[in-house]
């Protein structure tokens, strides 16, 4: 009987979370009448499909790509620069330690609204503003690799060190060690920690919006601003560009959800 509660409870709590991103794909296919309408309707009387119009009129395709290339490009550097730190950080277990470990929270605990002003002034002196992509990666970066750090930290740590010094022994080099060792190891924890680092830089808004000056490099997040006028909101255009958005997203977690959670548990239990 217990349990049964729990189940209804844990049931109805599911379904008052989810249930923004179900009203956003039902009004995606409502008309603009009916999306007024009072009571409102929880299912389109009349279906009506905005998405080929949506996605062809306001560029999808081109903001998407933009998306997609600066999320790529953080998540391969915070991937090259943020493993060695988090090994370093695992391998060590001292105060020095404690305390870059409270440093690097301090940094992802920084508000992209507070760090973009200095940003931009330094890319702007650099002449980092000629190539906009580079800049919002290299702002992007500073954001995610704290969190990268910490996360990739906990799967080395569930690592045994017996097995680098067993490693070392045997006449492997510290490289050696945690290339050959310790990296396939840990590889979950980094390649989960990577996907994370992708979708937040996917949805990146605040350094795009401020670092990019050109429309045609833009982000997807960027171009759902657009529907927002001075005297009007195009409320059906923003659901369904959100429902485009969100849809691949939502699949990656469908398909990796066992993956992201052990990756960010990994460590908790020794």
């Amino acid at each position: 009987m217990k349990k049964t509660i729990l189940f209804v409870i844990a049931l109805a709590v599911t379904a008052l979370y989810l249930f923004p991103l179900y009203w956003m794909y039902v009004t995606a296919f409502k008309s603009a009448a009916e999306m007024f309408r009072y009571p409102p309707t929880l299912w389109p009387l009349a279906p009506q499909s905005h998405f080929v119009a949506t996605f062809v009129d306001r560029q999808m395709a081109n903001y998407l790509w933009n998306s997609f290339a600066i999320a790529c490009g953080t998540t391969f550097a915070t991937i090259v620069l943020g493993t060695g730190a988090a090994y370093a950080l695992a391998q060590s277990q001292n105060r020095i330690t404690g305390i870059a470990i409270f440093a690097v929270l301090v940094l992802q605990a920084l508000p992209s609204s507070l760090m973009v002003t200095p940003l931009f002034t330094a890319f702007k002196s650099l002449g980092l503003l000629a190539t906009p992509r580079v800049a919002v990666v290299l702002a992007q970066i500073a954001k995610t690799l704290p969190f990268f750090i910490v996360l990739c930290r906990s799967s080395f740590v569930q690592v045994p060190r017996d097995l680098r010094d067993a490693a070392l022994v045997d006449g492997a080099t510290p490289a050696g060690a945690f290339f050959r060792v310790v990296l396939p190891l840990a590889v979950n924890g980094i390649l989960v920690s990577g996907i994370l680092v992708f979708l937040q830089s996917f949805g990146e808004y605040v350094y795009a919006r401020s670092l990019i000056l050109d429309d045609s490099y833009q982000t997807a997040t960027v171009g759902l601003s657009a529907f927002v006028g001075a005297t009007n909101t195009d409320w059906i255009g923003i659901m369904t560009y959100s429902a485009i958005y969100v849809t691949p997203i939502l699949g990656i977690f469908m398909l990796l959800q066992r993956r992201i959670v052990g990756g960010l548990t990994a460590g908790a239990l020794k």
